[in-house]
């Protein structure tokens, strides 16, 4: 009978590891297409990513009070935007979570950031991908399918992206 407990121990420690791992706040999975949205950055410019089928797009949300938030934008400046800005087949687009255009500018200018940043005031654009959590990336490849997406800040999962779109952007 021992033994009997001991190997459905076993099995069940997986099951339960897995469901762990699963992610409830995440509303799209990689490989799935990506929803479509419309903004319009603080330098007055309109993203559509329907009509951005070939390119790779970047999409990071934060929020301005985020601790994580203020510690990935400079690397994400420093490391992806100073490197890719230049690609014409590489978009990125910062979206303020619950941030005016006012806000998310002042924001931009106090850090003196260069990036293209927009506002996402209602969450109308965080919603079709999540429910909770910033910092959130999510890179979208030629086909328009989800090719990586993470939450937080961790360094090792932040030198993956940067891994994935040097491969993407060769």
């Amino acid at each position: 009978m021992k033994k009997v407990y001991i190997i459905l121990s076993l099995l069940l420690v997986p099951v339960s590891f897995s469901a762990a791992q699963t992610d409830q706040t995440t509303l799209v999975k990689v490989g799935s297409k990506a929803p479509f949205f419309t903004c319009t950055t603080i330098d007055g410019k309109t993203l559509d990513i329907s009509k951005s089928q070939g390119k790779i797009i970047m999409i990071n949300f934060f929020a301005t009070w985020c601790g994580l938030c203020n510690t990935e934008l400079p690397i994400l400046q420093k490391n992806i935007w100073e490197k890719y800005r230049g690609k014409k087949d590489f978009i990125l687009v910062i979206l303020g979570r619950e941030h005016t255009m006012d806000e998310v500018k002042a924001f931009a200018e106090s850090k003196k950031f260069t990036m293209p940043f927009a506002p996402d005031p209602d969450r109308k654009v965080f919603s079709l991908y999540a429910t909770q959590n910033i910092p959130r990336n999510i890179i979208i490849g030629r086909d328009g399918k989800i090719l990586f997406q993470s939450t937080g800040y961790d360094e090792q999962e932040f030198e993956k992206l940067e891994s994935l779109l040097a491969q993407e952007l060769k």
